[in-house]
């Protein structure tokens, strides 16, 4: 039998108010949700009160003013904005081993601080397709441009309001910061050894196998 969530349990979640969901701290003891089950129960709650909901998903690795950006436009169109976060397994799954760079726990409390997500659970690659999406059937459902095609987007359309395609916020992504990154520890790090070792005339397949090292990959892997 599925617990029964009031309305004001969604507004307070303790004496005075500020560890709910609607309170000005971060709360994410209120504002994370793990249980989608449970979750379901909030929306339902705030649906109650009369209040339209927002529905968007994404892995938020290294959060930059272009995810802010993205979250801020998105809390525009509800009165209560819900963010999906794909798990570190969904993650690398999708975008591999090397990803993500930051831990789901640490993803989720960084977007708990942002002022425009009420709030947060996670996504994991077992889950049927769309479990989020049909579960909560928000009033607006918003995505990237890049996101889905068209045929996928026609029928996401069943279980949303409306369906809102955003473009990107900004021009960093977190993709670019992360070959920044790379950039950076090759010129710093990866050049001067490589220097180093031909100063030395180190055989070719030592060479070969610190530059495996340094770049993290495996036998086999180029």
């Amino acid at each position: 039998m599925a617990e029964i969530v009031h309305a004001k349990e969604v507004v307070n979640n303790s004496a005075g108010g500020e560890r709910g969901i609607f309170g000005a701290k971060p709360n994410l003891e209120a504002r994370f949700i793990e249980d989608h089950a449970r979750l379901e129960e909030y929306a339902m709650a705030c649906r109650t009160m009369g209040l339209s909901i927002a529905l968007t998903s994404g892995s938020f690795d290294l959060i930059h003013v272009g995810h802010a950006k993205y979250l801020e436009a998105a809390k525009a169109y509800a009165d209560v904005l819900i963010v999906g976060v794909d798990s570190d397994t969904k993650v690398r799954q999708r975008k591999g081993e090397d990803r993500p760079v930051v831990p789901e726990g640490e993803r989720v409390q960084m977007l708990a601080h942002l002022r425009s997500v009420d709030i947060i659970t996670l996504k994991n690659p077992d889950e049927p397709k769309w479990d989020l999406i049909k579960r909560i059937r928000p009033d607006t459902l918003i995505v990237t441009d890049e996101t889905y095609d068209d045929n996928t987007l026609e029928g996401l359309s069943e279980y949303c309001g409306r369906l809102i395609s955003l473009e990107p916020q900004a021009t960093t992504s977190t993709s670019a910061q992360i070959r920044r990154l790379q950039v950076g520890w090759t010129s710093k790090i990866i050049d001067p050894v490589e220097e180093i070792l031909l100063k030395h005339n180190a055989p070719e397949e030592l060479r070969r196998e610190i530059g495996r090292l340094l770049l993290g990959r495996k036998d086999g892997q180029e």
